[in-house]
């Protein structure tokens, strides 16, 4: 990866990751870059968890993208352990350089090495470029995703 670093995320990322979750119109819309108190709550759940990975990528001390990682055990498929891509963010300036990818391909690897069956991600309707880049990684749109805000 040369000189990038993908670790688990701290709290001292906390305003780049939100940034990169506020800078797009859904993000806008629903992200408070100016209050991080829920942002840090949320990061210490994550971190207690064991099945979860919030990550960022660094460049020369600088986070330029983010995913969370996480890992479910289940029942269905024979019991098979799969894992869910979500939040995955990279600063505009970073978009097309391979970033992406890469981030993408450590997820990948990692549910690997935690054995997982099955990556799976969703991503919102409108977002048609993203759902390209995730073909082009090999994901399939197989299934219909379906929320309920409570």
């Amino acid at each position: 990866m040369g000189d990038l670093e993908i670790r688990g995320a701290t709290a001292s990322d906390l305003p780049a990751i939100v940034a990169m979750l506020a800078d797009d119109p859904l993000g806008a819309q629903r992200e408070s870059p100016d209050d991080l108190s829920p942002y840090l709550t949320a990061l210490e759940r994550l971190t207690a968890d064991p099945n979860q990975r919030l990550v960022v990528a660094v460049r020369d001390t600088r986070v330029v993208g983010t995913l969370q990682l996480t890992i479910i055990p289940g029942l269905s498929r024979k019991g098979a352990t799969r894992s869910i891509i979500e939040g995955v963010r990279i600063y505009a300036d970073e978009r097309g350089s391979g970033l992406g990818t890469q981030l993408i391909e450590w997820a990948i690897e990692e549910s690997r090495r935690q054995e997982c069956h099955l990556v799976q991600l969703t991503s919102d309707i409108s977002r048609t470029d993203a759902h390209r880049f995730y073909e082009r990684l090999g994901f399939t749109p197989s299934h219909v995703g379906f929320k309920l805000q409570l």
